[in-house]
């Protein structure tokens, strides 16, 4: 391939396709892949991720702030000020993420609760309780 660049190349004496199967080499992340199953293991999972986004997000922000501080545009800067809303989106996920976790732990919870009366309480008349009381005398 000829371009503008191979004389420049030369002259420092870099070979390009080396660099850029490197670039492509450190650009591969390794994907975690989720643990089946429960509840918990799903809300280790996110939880994983969204720690994960919130720290690439703030490298990415702290790098583009950077870039914009040299370069002093006003795009630059706008980008900057989104990436920072979207770590604190990611932030108020996270959040959101916790609450939802802690509903759908009490809910489970509610399911395996079985309900037991201690205290009866007869709803009628006094009339209605003097002929249930006699008739469950009679049944004695």
């Amino acid at each position: 391939m000829n371009n503008n660049f191979d004389k420049i190349d030369e002259a420092l004496d870099i070979d390009v396709k080396e660099i850029s199967k490197e670039i492509v080499k450190r650009a591969k992340v390794e994907l975690k892949k989720p643990i089946e199953g429960t509840i918990d293991n799903d809300e280790k999972y996110t939880r994983d991720n969204l720690y994960e986004l919130m720290e690439m997000g703030q490298h990415a922000a702290y790098e583009m702030f950077e870039i914009a501080k040299e370069t002093q545009k006003a795009r630059d800067f706008e980008v900057v000020g989104q990436l920072l809303k979207t770590v604190g989106d990611i932030s108020d996920k996270l959040l959101d993420n916790q609450q939802k976790m802690k509903k759908l732990k009490e809910e489970e919870n509610r399911t395996n609760v079985t309900n037991n009366t201690t205290n009866a309480l007869f709803v009628g008349s006094t009339a209605d309780l003097q002929k249930f009381l006699k008739n469950s005398m009679n049944d004695k």
